[in-house]
């Protein structure tokens, strides 16, 4: 949503996050996306998700969009005539490549099991560096135009000093307020295409690729491509 004086806010979500434990963790694919509602456009949309499902859940998460009897539901979301058209973005980070390049970039090759490599670095860097979130924010500020204003979901990450070090490497970024997403719909909606594209890039990695959903998916990622072939950017 872009206010009369030109700033530009974006509500934002990630799903997969771990911090800084980038392998032998729960999630293998970190997504990050933002999304332009007003406060009105979010609250309507996941109401018709409520009346389209019926799930007596107080706080709707992608997984309810996920399950096959809802399957016509997520394909309204993600596609041309649903709510998210030209007003979503979605980064994708396979956790695996991304400490392998770091690896790479700080001992020039890959000898050995990634998880030692992980607690190597974590070890040698600064709290939070090999953390995907601060990149993803940092991105996120270059993929929408002019001034911007980002309404982030609670992440214990997200200190008032990391705030501080995002808004002096992202000059754009005049603020970053975190919210409780029960109680913002815009950042639910950006909670939806987070979970979303997170499990199925994950289920593609396993070799499961929904072909259909990636498809509708596809307009909504940017960024640096995840891996080689189907959700290049």
């Amino acid at each position: 949503m872009r206010h009369p004086q030109g700033l530009m806010e974006i509500a934002c979500d990630e799903s997969g996050s771990e911090g800084e434990k980038l392998v032998g963790g729960v999630t293998s694919v970190f997504a990050h996306a933002g999304v332009s509602f007003t406060r009105e456009e979010a609250s309507a949309c996941v109401a018709s998700l409520r009346e389209m499902i019926r799930s007596p859940a107080l706080e709707y998460k992608a997984n309810h969009l996920l399950r096959r009897k809802n399957r016509w539901v997520l394909l309204w979301f993600l596609g041309p005539d649903g709510p998210l058209a030209g007003r979503a973005r979605v980064q994708l980070v396979d956790k695996r490549r991304f400490l392998a390049a770091r690896v790479r970039a700080e001992f020039g090759a890959v000898s050995g099991p990634l998880e030692l490599y992980n607690d190597l670095l974590r070890a040698r860097g600064p709290r939070g560096a090999l953390d995907p979130l601060f990149p993803a924010i940092l991105r996120a500020v270059t993929q929408w135009s002019g001034p911007v204003s980002i309404v982030h979901d609670q992440q214990l990450s997200l200190t008032d000093a990391r705030i501080r070090q995002l808004k002096k490497l992202a000059p754009r970024l005049r603020s970053l307020t975190l919210v409780d997403s029960q109680h913002d719909a815009r950042v639910q909606v950006a909670d939806f295409l987070a979970g979303i594209a997170r499990r199925v890039a994950e289920e593609e990695l396993n070799g499961r690729p929904d072909r259909e959903v990636i498809e509708l998916l596809m307009p909504f990622v940017v960024g640096p491509g995840m891996w080689p072939g189907t959700w290049n950017a």
